[in-house]
């Protein structure tokens, strides 16, 4: 290799000449925590153990403590007097508010973009259940999570309303710890990850065929009745709204047969 071909394309602005800083120590336990808690290893409300993550992650209390700080500001862990850092715990009340307010949204998207008029768009759909089937190949859980999110707002992206897809992903953090109390759920049941993108699959089969009403009732047999059937029982409710609205989802549930 020559100087110019070591030195990248210079002046003429047909390479990168920018110069990627290594991920530091709090970026790579940062990223650690964040997976671990994406992939069910912590759950919601546990105790983040310092002791235990120093020697898991061979690194030292101080940049230990700044990665803590940053999750804490993403809003993935939360800083108690007592107990130190938890994983910010979910009430059912917060379940609530983030449920129907993904529904609404979703509903909305279905209206907007079914049946799908821009083929990209439903390419993104594919993308994203491809790297699924591949995060799910390579058993990595937090990885799943991630491109399950991206599926779901690939969906959202169908409708062709940037503002919808913004304020879809603006729900991410608070989705994503929903999904870890789901996929304990869906543990407890022994299922899969390849039967987790099956239904994905099965979901964008029916969005295909363009019927907004069969991707309405698809999406609402899609695991949230599961999800809400096998909520912890010593989940602080929060609210006597939110012990109505889950009463009344399950009752649905049973009398519509969409546990699945």
């Amino acid at each position: 290799m020559d100087r110019s071909e070591a030195a990248g394309t210079g002046a003429g602005g047909q390479g990168d000449q920018r110069i990627v800083k290594p991920p530091s120590m709090v970026d790579l336990a940062a990223r650690s925590i964040r997976r671990m808690i994406l992939a069910g290893e912590l759950l919601p409300g546990e105790r983040v153990v310092e002791n235990r993550l120093t020697q898991q992650l061979s690194i030292s209390r101080p940049p230990l403590r700044e990665a803590l700080r940053r999750l804490e500001h993403e809003g993935l862990v939360r800083q108690s007097p007592h107990r130190g850092a938890v994983v910010t715990p979910l009430t059912l009340h917060d379940v609530y508010e983030i449920m129907t307010l993904r529904h609404q949204l979703e509903n909305m998207a279905i209206d907007l973009g079914i049946p799908v008029v821009e083929p990209r768009r439903l390419e993104r759909c594919w993308e994203a259940l491809r790297r699924m089937e591949a995060a799910a190949d390579a058993r990595d859980e937090a990885e799943l999570s991630e491109q399950k999110f991206e599926f779901h707002t690939a969906v959202v992206g169908l409708s062709g309303h940037q503002r919808l897809e913004e304020t879809y992903r603006s729900l991410q953090l608070q989705m994503k710890l929903c999904m870890v109390l789901n996929r304990h759920a869906r543990a407890h049941r022994n299922e899969t990850a390849s039967a987790n993108v099956l239904r994905h699959r099965r979901l964008l089969r029916v969005i295909e065929e363009g019927d907004r009403e069969a991707v309405r009732a698809e999406m609402a047999r899609h695991g949230d009745q599961t999800f809400l059937d096998d909520l912890p029982g010593d989940l602080d409710t929060g609210s006597e709204q939110a012990v109505r609205w889950l009463r009344g989802a399950q009752e649905e549930g049973a009398g519509t047969g969409t546990a699945v």
